[in-house]
Order: structure tokens, then C-alpha cells, then sequence
């Protein structure tokens, strides 16, 4: 595994370069094989028929000394003794060249024979010689036939040592033979091997090259026609192939990663949008309900503005503080144009609404206030302690024989600001407090006494504006046990809210 890993990192030149130097290497161990045995081959066909060249040459000194002796014999020149000499001297050496160890090869043995009795023969040629120099007649004759005999016999034994070696080098040159034509056919088989081993790691590494380029080709394509949801391209090697298509994964991901986070910031924008806008659908519905509940609350204003100056001239305290709640409390509602306002705006907005009901209903409302003041500078959308206040008159107390009282309480609960409105009227049972926290009640619009803002438009609209569901919560404990409506506000409300 190692060494596959090693060879995957290396690159595309240097496997090229150990390809080509493995080819090279291998042939070139072939051919020094080749060329060695081909040499040992051609030095033993050299040395198989040396011998019979050898014996042959030996032959032919022996009929040269014996002819040389005769012509000495019948002529007695000095020419003729000379090229005696010469002969005896040369196949003297040439019999040096014998073998003269003791051996079970019949043809050692043969070669020894021949030599010991060419010595002896020589003996014999001088011997002969110089009795014809002394004119010894008799001696020379007899030595001459001696001589003559021994040459015949000699040349006899060489024949048959020249016949023996001649069919042993047959046997060498036919099992020589045998050896050169394996030779061939392993030479040939060597080449192809080489040849087909050469051809396959081509098509490995070639395969290695193209292969992921190829798969690379086609992804890209998939790319550039748009389609990014492509599989990415496996890759093992670490060469300049893996290292391109390592880029272009990472290239592609990057893409779809891009796109994600890009239709995701859409998505996310147009469901912010369809909040603002569905806010703004409530806002406005909220603003047009009151504008049709109202009459005309500018030429109101003014005129009630009017009634309190003209009664604080003639000294009526009571009819000019009256008059100025009224005023205060339709100059808010002008004011609502701007649809985020601080809470402490909501509760002045109460305390002049109750303290009409108050004139109205000859004080039958008793009212409490339990503020945290450092919590009431927190933005809230307009108009939503007010309608809930109405509510509670409406539906809790204006009915009830006990004196009403509505209670209203700011405090941080965690890292919450809670708003509570409770009053102790009729109270509700337990599945119309399932029923309106559910969202599942009917807004009653239809009463005339009501500014048309209910109870689900305020939940609605805490909702959009931050976010969140389960802001506005109702509990009762029962008939004529009270209502109390809580609001729930994030503390740190600038980070969530739309």
C-alpha cells in the first residue's frame, strides 16, 4: 500500500521516465544476454574441429619427415639433409602440443600413444640418417624399415584418433546446434515478452493519464450547460491530473455551495418581504377600521382642544382636564401614522382612555399601575394596549355588579418584558381561553361601542413584528374570576424584531 501510495504521488514525467528507462533497461539486459552466449556459442564451434585441423597438420609433418628421410636416403644432398632437419624440428614442436597424461578417455590415451611412439620414431629417423652419413649400409636399412614401420603405424593411430575426435565434434556440434536454436526461440520469446510486458504498462499508464481526464471532460461539460448538482470526480493519484481535478471539485462545490447560500438569502428575503407586507396589510387595516370608526379625529382634535381652552376660561377644571384626555387621546391616534411607537406612549394612551371611561361611567373603573419605568423605552407596533384595555371593559366589567378594576403591569421576567392586563370581570372558561389563544375565536367587530381593533389583529401583529409566535397569551380562572392578557416582548428587541 505504501509503495502504491508513493507511486501515485509522483508525476506524469517521472512515470514517464520510469517507463521508458524500464524498456530501455530490459532490452538492453536482453541483448548483453544475447551477445554473451551468442560469443561462447561461436568459440566453441571455433574449438570443435581444432583438433582435427591440429591432427591433420601433424599428419602432414610426419609424411614431410619421412618423405625428406627417403629423399635423403636416395640422393645424400645437403639440400635434402637440411629440409630433413627442418620437417623433424616442426613436427617435433608439433607434437609437443600432445597430450601426455594418463586418462581413461580412449582418445587422451591415443593422444599420449602418439606421442611417446613420434618420439620414437624420430630416434629412429636420425639414427637412420646419420648411418647413411657413416655409410653403415647394413644399419641404415634396417633403421629405414624400423622407421618406415613406425611411420606407418603412426599414421595409422592418427587416422583413427582423427576419426575419433571427428565424430565426438559431430555429437558437440549437434548438441551446439540444439543450444543456438533454443537460443533463438528463447531470445524470441524474451523479445515478445518484453515487447507485450512494454505494451501493457503503456496501456496501464496511458489509462492512468486519460481515464480521470476523460470523466474530468464530461463533468465539465455537465458544468458549463449549467448543471452543478454533478458528482464529483474521484481522484487517487497526486500527479498534475489529480492536482487539476482536486480544483475543479473543489471549484464546483464552492459554486454550489454559492448558489445555495444564494437562494437561501432569497428565500429568506422574500419571507421577509411577505412579512412586511402582510404587517403593513394589518397596520393599515387597523388604521382603517379606526378611520371609520372615527369622525374626522383632526377636525375632533381641534374642536375638543377648543372645548378645553374655552372651559379653563370660565374656571371649570373638571370639564377642561375631561376635555383634554379626550383631546390627548384622539391627538395619539392622528399621531399613529408611525407604526412603531415606545411603550410608554401605549400606557399614556391608557391612562387617558381609562380616565374617560371613568367620566363616562361615573368612576366605575378602578385603576392600577405597576410599571418598571426603565422597560418602557422599548419599541412596540401602536395600538395594542388600548384595544386590549377596551376589551377588558367591554367584555370583563361593563356587565359585572362588583366594582371593576383593571391592573396594568410592566416587569422583566428573564429576558423578558412582560406587559399584563388583568381585570376582575366575568371572566372566560376554559375552552374560550383554549379557543383564543389558538387564534380560533371570531373578532366581534360589529360592536358600536368598540374601536374595531381586536384582540387576534394585536396578536397578529406582535407576531410579524418580532417574529415570533406565542407573544400575547390569555389566562382565566374561571367565570367571574377576571381575565388577564399577557405580552411577552423580547428584551433586547432591536436584534429580533422585522
Amino acid at each position: 500500500m505504501g509503495r502504491k501510495n508513493e507511486f501515485v504521488g509522483i508525476s506524469l514525467q517521472v512515470k514517464l521516465m520510469l517507463a521508458f528507462a524500464a524498456t530501455i533497461v530490459l532490452v538492453f539486459g536482453m541483448n548483453a544476454y544475447m551477445y554473451v552466449n551468442i560469443n561462447n556459442f561461436i568459440n566453441r564451434l571455433d574449438s570443435i574441429y581444432v583438433s582435427n585441423i591440429n591432427l591433420n597438420e601433424l599428419e602432414e609433418e610426419l609424411t614431410n619427415v619421412q618423405t625428406s628421410m627417403t629423399k635423403f636416403l636416395n640422393t645424400k644432398t645437403t639440400d635434402a639433409m637440411e629440409e630433413y632437419y627442418k620437417h623433424e624440428q616442426s613436427y617435433r614442436n608439433a607434437i609437443k602440443s600432445l597430450k601426455d597424461e594418463k586418462s581413461s578417455d580412449k582418445l587422451i590415451l591415443m593422444e599420449r600413444n602418439i606421442k611417446k611412439m613420434s618420439e620414437h620414431y624420430l630416434l629412429l629417423t636420425n639414427q637412420t640418417i646419420e648411418a647413411k652419413r657413416g655409410r653403415n649400409v647394413e644399419k641404415y636399412k634396417v633403421r629405414y624399415e624400423n622407421a618406415t614401420a613406425s611411420y606407418t603405424y603412426i599414421s595409422t593411430y592418427i587416422y583413427s584418433l582423427n576419426n575419433g575426435l571427428f565424430k565426438n565434434n559431430s555429437m558437440n556440434y549437434l548438441a551446439l546446434s540444439n543450444s543456438i536454436r533454443s537460443l533463438e526461440r528463447l531470445s524470441t520469446f524474451l523479445i515478445m515478452s518484453i515487447a507485450s510486458g512494454n505494451i501493457i504498462v503503456i496501456l496501464i499508464l496511458t489509462q492512468t493519464i486519460t481515464r480521470p481526464l476523460k470523466i474530468l471532460a464530461k463533468t465539465a461539460n455537465q458544468v458549463a450547460e449549467g448543471n452543478f448538482d454533478v458528482e464529483v470526480v474521484e481522484v487517487s493519484s497526486h500527479d498534475e491530473v489529480g492536482v487539476v481535478t482536486k480544483a475543479f471539485d473543489q471549484m464546483v462545490i464552492s459554486i454550489r455551495d454559492y448558489i445555495t447560500r444564494l437562494k437561501e438569502s432569497v428565500e429568506n428575503e422574500r419571507n421577509l418581504k411577505e412579512r412586511e407586507l402582510r404587517m403593513e396589510s394589518h397596520l393599515k387595516d387597523a388604521q382603517l377600521k379606526y378611520l371609520q370608526a372615527q369622525i374626522n379625529p383632526h377636525f375632533l382634535f381641534n374642536t375638543l382642544n377648543a372645548g378645553a381652552q374655552l372651559a379653563m376660561f370660565e374656571g371649570a377644571e373638571s370639564t377642561c382636564e375631561y376635555v383634554q384626555n379626550v383631546a390627548e387621546f384622539f391627538r395619539y391616534s392622528i399621531k399613529k401614522n408611525h407604526e412603531v411607537v415606545a411603550l410608554h406612549e401605549e400606557i399614556e394612551l391608557v391612562d387617558h382612555y381609562i380616565y374617560i371611561l371613568n367620566v363616562r361611567f361615573s368612576g366605575a373603573i378602578h385603576y392600577e399601575k405597576h410599571i418598571d419605568d426603565r422597560l418602557t423605552e422599548i419599541t412596540v407596533p401602536s395600538m395594542i394596549l388600548q384595544p386590549i384595555v377596551e376589551n377588558s371593559f367591554q367584555y370583563g366589567l361593563r356587565d359585572i355588579e362588583w366594582e371593576g378594576k383593571i391592573v396594568l403591569s410592566v416587569y422583566l421576567n428573564e429576558e423578558e418584558v412582560c406587559v399584563s392586563i388583568f381585570d376582575n370581570g366575568i371572566g372566560m372558561d376554559e375552552e374560550q381561553v383554549k379557543q383564543i389563544n389558538t387564534r380560533k375565536t371570531r373578532e366581534n367587530v360589529g360592536d358600536k361601542d368598540s374601536n374595531g381593533i381586536g384582540l387576534s389583529n394585536v396578536m397578529e401583529r406582535l407576531s410579524l413584528y418580532f417574529n415570533q409566535s406565542q407573544i400575547v397569551t390569555v389566562s382565566s380562572e374561571g367565570k367571574n374570576c377576571g381575565t388577564e392578557v399577557t405580552f411577552r416582548l423580547p428584551w433586547k428587541q432591536e436584534e429580533k424584531h422585522v
